[in-house]
């Protein structure tokens, strides 16, 4: 029981282990979809007896604990009443890549994995300064993305661009993001809020791009992302429209 609440909250233990804790049906579900199975289950009488989670036909044999209990190891602060122990998914998958620079949010790391795994990126790479992309903050805004995009926290971004060509986003003096050349397997570098990215990392850069917006406050950068992923995606898989008529493809 200790061992599972220190691999909630302890970020070198999961590292040290490489095994993470993760809470509540749904994102169990999505583990078992992608084919992981737990190494161990835990949870509440209530919990595992829901359908949601009676229907996966896990394996290995739950530790039912008490709800104070289970609370005790649980994130979240409405504990969900199950959660699994899985070794880190090791996801290996071509195609572009996001690089997140000194992202400290969990919400919005967790969003951006979201928004990679949606749109078809290959993997998702964190420096030191990011939040740590396993911790269960991050792992609930993810909604299941991170079993099916490749996750690597690294010392060195510049490293890790390997072939591809940098896309350094900028809040403003950028190519506008419709215009920019979104074909092929692109690096996108996402900075932190404020901050935004390093100044050896823009100049690494191929093309810089900005999302043009009608004033106000920059976007946030989950949601930034997000639009540039989706730009991305439909670039590669867009269908016009079918000649000859008015008809659009689905």
């Amino acid at each position: 029981m200790k061992r599972w609440a220190k691999l909630v909250r302890d970020s070198r233990l999961r590292r040290a282990e490489r095994r993470v804790l993760i809470e509540g049906p749904h994102l169990l579900g999505a583990a078992v979809e992608a084919g992981i199975q737990p190494l161990a289950v835990l949870g509440t009488e209530a919990g595992l007896a829901r359908p949601d989670v009676a229907a996966l036909k896990l394996k290995v044999a739950p530790t039912v604990m008490t709800p104070s209990v289970f609370a005790a190891i649980a994130d979240a602060e409405t504990a969900p009443g199950v959660a699994a122990e899985i070794a880190l998914p090791s996801v290996k998958r071509d195609g572009s890549v996001v690089l997140l620079e000194g992202v400290q949010d969990p919400g919005n790391v967790g969003a951006i994995i979201r928004s990679a795994a949606a749109f078809g990126v290959g993997s998702v790479i964190v420096d030191r300064q990011c939040a740590d992309p396993w911790s269960p903050k991050v792992l609930r805004a993810g909604q299941g993305g991170h079993f099916s995009v490749g996750i690597r926290q690294v010392d060195d971004l510049v490293a890790a661009i390997n072939a591809r060509r940098l896309i350094a986003t900028v809040v403003k003096g950028g190519r506008p993001l419709r215009d920019a050349d979104l074909s092929g397997a692109i690096a996108w570098a996402f900075g932190a809020e404020g901050a935004g990215l390093s100044a050896d990392l823009v100049a690494r850069a191929a093309e810089r791009v900005t999302i043009p917006m009608a004033g106000g406050e920059s976007l946030n950068v989950a949601a930034a992302a997000a639009i540039c992923l989706y730009e991305a995606f439909t670039a590669r898989h867009w269908v016009p429209a079918f000649a000859g008529t008015t008809k659009q493809a689905p």
